[in-house]
């Protein structure tokens, strides 16, 4: 079985045409080696049947991905997403709060004005 890391596609193509390889192949390789790999991450075990059907998913997904790379993208301006985004957050105004003393009424422990909480760090 040929396994070629998945970062290797782009690099690899002319090469593994120079050497007739079918990419299919490749693709085939790599989808393999990513899911039992992700497959092991996630300590998830997998039947050969589901490796196969999510192999079968994940090349569906490498093809297409090497679709969009034979876009021309060069006149288009780099975005982090792709709609504005736009603030929603509410004004920042000074706002009357609560009393020292009501915050800390309904404390179960306090001493010198401060809450007292369960050690949680050892």
């Amino acid at each position: 079985m040929l396994e070629v890391p998945l970062l290797l596609l782009p690099a690899a193509r002319f090469q593994l045409e120079t050497f007739n390889l079918k990419l299919e192949t490749l693709f085939m390789a790599a989808t393999e080696l990513d899911v039992k790999y992700v497959a092991n991450l996630a300590r998830i075990a997998l039947t050969p049947d589901e490796e196969k059907k999510l192999g079968a998913q994940l090349g569906n997904i490498l093809g297409y991905i090497e679709k969009l790379r034979e876009l021309d993208v060069s006149n288009v301006e780099p975005t982090a997403h792709a709609v504005p985004m736009v603030n929603v957050t509410r004004a920042d105004e000074i706002r009357p709060s609560l009393s020292h003393e009501d915050a800390l009424r309904n404390a179960p422990r306090q001493a010198n004005g401060l809450f007292i909480v369960p050690k949680v760090v050892e």
